[in-house]
């Protein structure tokens, strides 16, 4: 039962990171009604880390692509890289806010925020944002044509999926989106910025819990993950193929559902 409860885990995580429905609600509510332990922001937050490989891995070509750096040694493409300095411009926020909420706030995030009234009536502020995004006009913008300023505002908008039911990827892009983007590189862009956001996320938690660590068990765990990685590529490369040519009125639809099914359950 231990490995089936990690590997349900894995999957929700896998399935709900990327897809703009917030993995951190769906973690916390699915594991509630099916009468499973909640797996905490901690745990959450430590198979995340197998959604950071799986970005990694799936988009490996944009992120280390030398063909036309050939001239340059990894560090200077570390140093002078366009996507790369937009990717840190676009962390700031997150690290800002991330920060002072675990220094100040602790308390009022896990008991306040975490509750199911706080997400359910996120998802139908979620909800709104991404129609909003999803009827605004076409834009030209690019991972190539950008400038640090869009890079900021993104990140901004980031910032506040630290609170959950917001989700990451529904605010990234949503936020790209009205500012501008192009649909598919609006997505591409949010996938990027999530590596060191959820990254960091994963190694703050797992410092602060150290010791919680022990009672998990490494081979569950490790199931956990691998699950969570497996089911993140198929997410990826999912939203990259439906969004580009759907929008996000299907998601905007399920979001409701979602709220509405949490105050019925409350």
């Amino acid at each position: 039962m231990e490995y089936l409860k990690f590997i349900l885990y894995g999957l929700i995580q896998g399935l709900t990171e990327f897809i703009p429905v917030s993995s951190t609600a769906h973690l916390k509510v699915i594991s509630l009604f099916l009468g499973i332990d909640d797996p905490g922001s901690s745990l959450s937050a430590t198979i995340q880390f197998g959604s950071v490989l799986a970005i990694a891995w799936y988009f490996r070509n944009d992120i280390f692509n030398f063909k036309s750096q050939t001239s340059k040694n990894f560090l200077e493409y570390l140093l002078h890289g366009k996507l790369l300095r937009s990717i840190l411009i676009g962390t700031i926020p997150l690290v800002l806010l991330g920060g002072s909420i675990k220094l100040f706030a602790t308390d009022f995030f896990d008991n306040i925020l975490r509750s199911n009234l706080s997400i359910a009536l996120v998802s139908f502020l979620m909800s709104f944002f991404m129609y909003l995004a999803d009827s605004s006009k076409r834009g030209s913008i690019n991972l190539k044509s950008h400038n640090y300023s869009n890079s900021f505002l993104i990140g901004l908008f980031q910032a506040f999926a630290i609170f959950p039911g917001v989700s990451r990827s529904g605010v990234t892009i949503s936020s790209a989106l009205i500012s501008g983007w192009e649909r598919r590189d609006a997505v591409k862009f949010s996938f990027l910025l999530g590596l060191p956001a959820i990254s960091l996320a994963a190694i703050v938690e797992f410092i602060s819990s150290f010791n919680d660590f022990f009672s998990l068990g490494f081979f569950p765990l490790f199931v956990g993950l691998v699950t969570t990685f497996f089911s993140s590529l198929l997410s990826i490369n999912f939203l990259l193929k439906y969004f580009s040519s759907n929008g996000l009125k299907i998601f905007i639809i399920y979001r409701v559902i979602f709220g509405v099914v949490i105050l019925l359950n409350l």
